[in-house]
Protein backbone atom coordinates (compact mmCIF):
# COMPACT_ATOMS: atom_id res chain seq x y z
CA UNK A 1 0.00 0.00 0.00
CA UNK A 2 2.80 2.40 0.95
CA UNK A 3 4.67 1.62 -2.29
CA UNK A 4 1.52 2.24 -4.32
CA UNK A 5 1.05 5.61 -2.60
CA UNK A 6 4.67 6.60 -3.24
CA UNK A 7 4.29 5.58 -6.89
CA UNK A 8 1.11 7.68 -7.22
CA UNK A 9 2.81 10.74 -5.70
CA UNK A 10 5.81 10.35 -8.01
CA UNK A 11 3.52 9.84 -11.00
CA UNK A 12 1.47 12.98 -10.35
CA UNK A 13 4.59 15.01 -9.55
CA UNK A 14 6.09 14.02 -12.91
CA UNK A 15 2.88 15.07 -14.67
CA UNK A 16 2.91 18.52 -13.05
CA UNK A 17 6.65 18.98 -13.64
CA UNK A 18 6.12 18.11 -17.28
CA UNK A 19 3.04 20.32 -17.57
CA UNK A 20 4.77 23.27 -15.90
CA UNK A 21 7.72 22.93 -18.29
CA UNK A 22 5.30 22.92 -21.21
CA UNK A 23 3.41 25.85 -19.74
CA UNK A 24 6.52 27.99 -19.71
CA UNK A 25 6.88 27.43 -23.45
CA UNK A 26 3.39 28.89 -23.98
CA UNK A 27 3.31 26.92 -27.19
CA UNK A 28 0.04 27.29 -28.97
CA UNK A 29 -1.16 27.53 -32.52
CA UNK A 30 -3.71 29.79 -34.12
CA UNK A 31 -5.59 27.69 -36.67
CA UNK A 32 -8.77 28.04 -38.68
CA UNK A 33 -11.73 25.99 -37.50
CA UNK A 34 -12.95 23.96 -40.50
CA UNK A 35 -16.56 24.09 -39.30
CA UNK A 36 -16.87 27.84 -38.70
CA UNK A 37 -13.91 29.18 -40.73
CA UNK A 38 -12.99 31.26 -37.68
CA UNK A 39 -9.67 31.31 -35.80
CA UNK A 40 -9.21 28.93 -32.90
CA UNK A 41 -6.41 28.43 -30.40
CA UNK A 42 -4.79 25.01 -29.96
CA UNK A 43 -2.24 24.10 -27.27
CA UNK A 44 -1.23 25.65 -23.96
CA UNK A 45 -2.59 29.17 -23.68
CA UNK A 46 -2.91 31.99 -21.20
CA UNK A 47 -5.25 34.86 -20.54
CA UNK A 48 -3.02 37.04 -22.72
CA UNK A 49 -3.85 34.85 -25.71
CA UNK A 50 -7.54 35.53 -25.22
CA UNK A 51 -6.98 39.26 -24.82
CA UNK A 52 -4.40 39.91 -27.54
CA UNK A 53 -6.48 38.82 -30.53
CA UNK A 54 -9.87 40.35 -31.34
CA UNK A 55 -11.07 36.90 -32.45
CA UNK A 56 -11.14 35.99 -28.76
CA UNK A 57 -11.09 39.25 -26.81
CA UNK A 58 -14.63 40.18 -27.88
CA UNK A 59 -16.11 37.32 -25.88
CA UNK A 60 -13.48 37.10 -23.13
CA UNK A 61 -13.64 40.76 -22.08
CA UNK A 62 -17.45 40.95 -22.19
CA UNK A 63 -17.96 37.78 -20.15
CA UNK A 64 -15.20 38.70 -17.68
CA UNK A 65 -16.67 42.16 -17.03
CA UNK A 66 -20.25 40.87 -16.92
CA UNK A 67 -19.68 38.20 -14.30
CA UNK A 68 -20.11 39.07 -10.63
CA UNK A 69 -18.95 36.21 -8.40
CA UNK A 70 -20.74 35.83 -5.07
CA UNK A 71 -18.35 37.51 -2.64
CA UNK A 72 -19.78 35.61 0.32
CA UNK A 73 -18.92 32.30 -1.37
CA UNK A 74 -15.56 33.43 -2.79
CA UNK A 75 -14.44 34.43 0.73
CA UNK A 76 -14.87 30.79 1.79
CA UNK A 77 -12.68 29.39 -0.98
CA UNK A 78 -9.06 28.54 -0.19
CA UNK A 79 -6.98 27.51 -3.20
CA UNK A 80 -3.71 27.14 -1.30
CA UNK A 81 -2.00 23.95 -2.49
CA UNK A 82 -4.50 23.60 -5.35
CA UNK A 83 -3.42 23.14 -8.95
CA UNK A 84 -5.86 23.48 -11.81
CA UNK A 85 -6.01 22.15 -15.35
CA UNK A 86 -8.50 23.89 -17.63
CA UNK A 87 -9.37 22.36 -21.00
CA UNK A 88 -11.46 24.52 -23.31
CA UNK A 89 -12.37 25.13 -26.91
CA UNK A 90 -12.33 28.69 -28.20
CA UNK A 91 -15.01 27.51 -30.66
CA UNK A 92 -17.30 26.41 -27.79
CA UNK A 93 -19.97 28.75 -26.43
CA UNK A 94 -19.80 27.14 -22.96
CA UNK A 95 -16.03 27.73 -22.87
CA UNK A 96 -16.45 31.31 -24.05
CA UNK A 97 -18.88 31.90 -21.18
CA UNK A 98 -17.36 29.91 -18.29
CA UNK A 99 -13.61 30.47 -18.76
CA UNK A 100 -13.75 34.28 -18.37
CA UNK A 101 -16.02 33.80 -15.33
CA UNK A 102 -13.50 31.36 -13.89
CA UNK A 103 -10.64 33.81 -14.42
CA UNK A 104 -12.64 36.46 -12.57
CA UNK A 105 -13.01 34.13 -9.58
CA UNK A 106 -9.29 33.28 -9.69
CA UNK A 107 -8.46 37.00 -9.76
CA UNK A 108 -10.67 37.62 -6.73
CA UNK A 109 -8.71 34.86 -4.94
CA UNK A 110 -5.29 36.13 -6.07
CA UNK A 111 -4.63 32.68 -7.52
CA UNK A 112 -1.09 32.22 -8.85
CA UNK A 113 -0.88 31.72 -12.61
CA UNK A 114 1.83 29.07 -12.22
CA UNK A 115 -0.76 26.78 -10.61
CA UNK A 116 -3.06 26.95 -13.64
CA UNK A 117 -2.49 25.23 -16.97
CA UNK A 118 -4.92 26.05 -19.78
CA UNK A 119 -5.22 23.76 -22.80
CA UNK A 120 -7.14 24.89 -25.85
CA UNK A 121 -8.41 21.99 -27.94
CA UNK A 122 -10.04 21.42 -31.30
CA UNK A 123 -13.54 20.00 -31.78
CA UNK A 124 -12.19 16.46 -31.27
CA UNK A 125 -10.82 17.57 -27.85
CA UNK A 126 -7.24 17.23 -29.12
CA UNK A 127 -4.28 19.60 -29.10
CA UNK A 128 -1.46 18.63 -31.42
CA UNK A 129 1.70 17.89 -29.46
CA UNK A 130 -0.09 17.44 -26.13
CA UNK A 131 -1.54 14.33 -24.51
CA UNK A 132 -5.01 15.60 -23.69
CA UNK A 133 -6.34 12.01 -23.51
CA UNK A 134 -4.72 11.64 -20.07
CA UNK A 135 -7.39 14.02 -18.72
CA UNK A 136 -10.34 12.05 -20.18
CA UNK A 137 -12.14 15.09 -21.57
CA UNK A 138 -15.63 14.52 -22.88
CA UNK A 139 -16.97 18.10 -22.85
CA UNK A 140 -15.47 21.54 -22.62
CA UNK A 141 -14.72 23.48 -20.67
CA UNK A 142 -13.46 21.07 -18.05
CA UNK A 143 -11.80 22.42 -14.91
CA UNK A 144 -9.83 19.75 -13.04
CA UNK A 145 -8.71 20.44 -9.46
CA UNK A 146 -5.72 18.77 -7.79
CA UNK A 147 -4.55 18.77 -4.19
CA UNK A 148 -1.27 17.04 -3.32
CA UNK A 149 -1.13 15.76 -6.91
CA UNK A 150 -4.46 13.94 -6.59
CA UNK A 151 -7.55 14.93 -8.51
CA UNK A 152 -10.22 16.13 -6.08
CA UNK A 153 -12.94 17.12 -8.52
CA UNK A 154 -14.07 18.60 -11.80
CA UNK A 155 -16.47 21.14 -13.17
CA UNK A 156 -17.53 19.96 -16.61
CA UNK A 157 -19.13 22.15 -19.27
CA UNK A 158 -21.22 24.30 -16.98
CA UNK A 159 -21.59 24.45 -13.20
CA UNK A 160 -24.45 22.75 -11.39
CA UNK A 161 -25.03 25.96 -9.40
CA UNK A 162 -22.34 28.59 -10.01
CA UNK A 163 -18.63 28.17 -10.59
CA UNK A 164 -17.76 29.49 -7.16
CA UNK A 165 -20.38 27.35 -5.37
CA UNK A 166 -19.34 24.21 -7.25
CA UNK A 167 -15.67 24.95 -6.54
CA UNK A 168 -16.37 25.41 -2.84
CA UNK A 169 -18.22 22.06 -2.74
CA UNK A 170 -15.28 20.32 -4.40
CA UNK A 171 -12.84 21.80 -1.89
CA UNK A 172 -15.06 21.05 1.13
CA UNK A 173 -15.69 17.44 0.08
CA UNK A 174 -12.00 16.68 -0.25
CA UNK A 175 -10.40 18.34 2.77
Amino acid sequence: MRIKMIFMILFFNSIFISLNAQEKDKSYQLVIDEKSSKPMLIGICSRENFLSDTSFSWWFEVEYEYYEPEDSIVKLINLDSIKIICVLGTWCSDSRREVPHFYKILDALNFKDENLIVYCVDRQKKAEGYDIDQFVIERVPTFIFYRNDSEIGRIIESPQETLERDLLKILQNKE
